[in-house]
């Protein structure tokens, strides 16, 4: 099925430089926002504490139920609407750590009671995560979303480039820089970023290519989500961990899938222009794309309005995931492999080929 020509010839890769302009513009506005706020609002999951989910049957405002949880001496506690508007239901994280939960969120009903009467609260759900329990997930969450990444380079580098020998050394070398740099007791988090970058150098200098192109464009959604994140002052949970994993693949499957026609028509005509051959196969693959895509956030978006606040906000990031995927593999990853092809050959042999 198709609703887009096949033989459509939109100059994509013309517009490659505006489109990072762009790119660049969003994450940075990102990371702003996210500095403004203090960093990342990490659930309980995470930081550890307390987190009650709590359902009004009068309208009311994170600020008026912070108010009444500080008389009861939960002054510091942070209190997030979740779902609808109109379903009044409310997130209130503190970082008191208890076994003693249905004691807690019984104390915690009774007294909003007495601001908004009798049968006006009603508690939905309570969890409890350990500070140290906190800290090791999210370790391992961030861990968990650098070596998809890691792995996805060298299966990106051995299915298109056939250097399988070279992808297991930057593995390796990512690995043991890994542990070298976590030997320096840097947090976590720093140590990620810096993973990320000799990655990134290392691509360069091996000459992978694809794998330098679908690494990028993952960083690249990722930041843009973290950044939306901050935007809207969502939570960073487990669930939104699992999404990030998600969006990871789904961004991936649509950069193999133009990656796969980069390469079949590269076989088909070698002497033309690298640029025109990038081009042309992300117009092949444009109706494919768009259909994929379109009808995963038809689904999704479904899931958003109507899935309830549980799923909420992993179906938020997946929306995010989808459409920034999408994005990335047309106007980031595939760009990028004429940038290298550019910086590798000499500008020269780029303007022969052209002419």
């Amino acid at each position: 099925m198709e609703f887009i020509r096949p033989d459509i010839n939109i100059n994509f890769v013309g517009m490659r430089y505006k489109a990072f302009m762009l790119s660049a513009v969003i994450i940075l506005l990102g990371l702003a926002i996210l500095v403004w706020r203090g960093g990342i609002l990490l659930g309980v999951d995470f930081a550890g504490g307390t987190l009650v989910q709590m359902k009004f049957q009068k309208p009311t405002t994170p600020s008026a139920i912070r108010d009444a949880l500080g008389e009861m001496g939960f002054a510091g506690s942070a209190v997030q609407q979740i779902g609808a508007t109109a379903d009044n239901e409310f997130l209130i994280r503190t970082d008191v750590s208890t076994s003693e939960l249905q004691q807690l969120s019984k104390t915690i009903q009774d007294n909003l009671e007495k601001v908004y009467g009798g049968g006006q609260v009603s508690v939905l759900r309570v969890e409890m995560v350990g500070p140290k329990v906190g800290q090791d997930l999210r370790q391992k969450a961030l861990l968990a979303i650098y070596y998809a990444m890691l792995f996805i380079a060298i299966y990106i580098s051995g299915r298109f480039e056939l250097k399988w020998i070279s992808s297991a050394i930057m593995a390796g070398v990512m690995i043991l820089g890994l542990y070298l740099l976590e030997g320096l007791g840097l947090p976590v988090a720093y140590l990620i970023i810096g993973a990320l970058v000799i990655t990134i150098a290392l691509c360069w200098m091996l000459k992978l290519p694809y794998a330098l192109g679908a690494v990028v464009s993952l960083i690249h959604d990722v930041l843009i989500t973290i950044g939306l994140f901050a935007l809207f002052n969502k939570e960073f949970t487990l669930e939104v961990v699992a999404a990030f994993l998600t969006l990871v693949g789904y961004s991936l499957n649509d950069t193999i899938i133009v990656y796969d026609r980069i390469r079949e028509n590269m076989r088909k005509g070698r002497r033309q222009d690298f640029g025109q051959v990038i081009n042309s196969s992300i117009n092949q693959t444009l109706s494919r794309t768009l259909l994929v895509s379109g009808t995963t956030l038809f689904v999704t978006l479904s899931l958003f309005f109507l899935g309830g606040s549980v799923i909420h906000d992993f179906t938020f990031t997946l929306i995010i995931g989808i459409v920034t995927g999408t994005y990335s593999s047309i106007f980031v990853a595939s760009p990028l492999l004429l940038i290298y092809e550019e910086w590798a050959t000499g500008p020269s042999r780029t303007a022969k080929a052209a002419a």
